[in-house]
């Protein structure tokens, strides 16, 4: 049986002008950054995974967990992880720690695809379809919101995607003038779906969702701190648009407490942070269990987004059969990205509002050599 013989974290990222920072409520950034996890077994075998967060945070907490997982069989990943957070139970779980854990399940899990020879999909509940729907993420908030706005419709209007989101939160006076824009340029048929990063506190989410409700909005997301479970339940049962978080949660154990608060119509699971895929099975499962939707976020790089791939292209359909009144939505940002569009020798590809499924073993894709040598950092 095959053992993992090393992992390692490589450090990649790019940054531009400060001039062109963009990103949400909460704050701008000019920097994208990643980790990428790779694995190689006794075989031989490498398996990359993605890593979410500070690079330097992740390889530290690497190194503390390297002796349980270099050594350790292949298809036992798992015992490995119960391992390491039962002995460091002081740390818990909502941490850079998780986030190292997440990319090495995923590269596992492409791993154990190369090896035998099949998709991670298959590994994880089997293929349910070739392609995966999108939603086009982006109308960020920049330094000058209003000049920039429509700039940003504009490429969110040429991704040519059935589904789009926007960033709100600056206000709800802002997030109505956003919205209304958003809907005159983009048409009545898009699926508008806004996102406030948890900038509001209850009573302002509730005035933001009582302002922009007319403008026909398919989610509102992260509209409070992800603490705040109390808060999202009084939200989902006060509100007129359905509500989606989960981004910020680690492990099934959180997305657990916010489902039996009641607290979300739709979760939103990162796999770069969640637990990777195998939480994110977990994660599948609660919601399907709790009867709500589920999307993906996908913020990062290549890897992830094909791991997103892999995993929504695994899930059941239910409680739907043949009709599937809404698909499973993964998250595709529309603003620069090299570290998804520059980093494969072939890039996981979007046509007509949706990604092909990466074929072959695994994950079916494989970094290009010379791209982790341009953003390593």
């Amino acid at each position: 049986m095959p053992q993992v013989r090393s992992v390692e974290a490589i450090a990649l990222g790019y940054g531009f002008d400060e001039s062109l920072a963009y990103g949400m409520a909460r704050g701008l950034t000019s920097r994208r950054e990643t980790t990428l996890i790779r694995l190689t077994t006794s075989d031989g075998v490498v398996g990359w995974g993605e890593a979410w967060g500070p690079s330097g945070a992740t390889r530290a907490y690497l190194d503390l967990i390297r002796g349980y997982v270099e050594g350790s069989d292949l298809f036992a990943f798992q015992h490995v992880v119960s391992r390491i957070l039962s002995t460091h139970y002081h740390f818990g779980i909502q941490n850079q720690m998780m986030s190292a854990i997440s990319g090495l399940d995923i590269a596992i899990m492409d791993a154990q695809g190369r090896t035998l020879g099949l998709p991670v999909c298959q590994l994880i509940g089997g293929k349910a379809r070739d392609r995966v729907p999108v939603y086009a993420s982006g109308g960020y908030i920049t330094r000058d919101p209003r000049a920039d706005f429509p700039g940003m419709l504009a490429r969110l209007e040429g991704a040519r995607c059935g589904a789009v989101k926007i960033k709100i939160g600056i206000s709800p006076s802002s997030d109505e003038e956003r919205v209304r824009l958003a809907r005159e340029t983009l048409g009545r048929d898009v699926l508008l779906l806004v996102d406030s990063n948890g900038n509001y506190t209850l009573d302002l989410a509730l005035e933001s969702m009582a302002r922009i409700a007319p403008y026909n909005v398919h989610w509102y997301e992260e509209p409070l701190a992800p603490q705040d479970f109390e808060g999202y339940r009084a939200l989902r049962q006060r509100g007129p648009i359905p509500v989606a978080t989960g981004e910020a949660l680690y492990t099934a154990f959180e997305f657990k407490r916010l489902l039996d608060f009641g607290g979300a119509d739709i979760v939103q699971p990162d796999l770069s942070l969640c637990g990777g895929l195998s939480q994110g099975r977990l994660i599948a499962q609660l919601a399907a269990l709790h009867h709500v939707r589920l999307s993906p976020h996908v913020w990062g790089g290549a890897i992830g987004l094909a791991a997103a791939c892999h995993y929504v292209a695994s899930l059941p359909t239910y409680p739907h059969s043949l009709n599937v009144p809404r698909p499973t939505l993964v998250e595709y940002d529309v603003g620069d990205n090299a570290l998804r569009d520059e980093l494969l020798l072939e890039p996981v590809r979007l046509e007509g509002g949706e990604l092909v499924l990466p074929e072959g073993p695994g994950l079916g894709v494989e970094p290009d050599p010379a791209a982790i040598e341009r953003f390593r950092i």
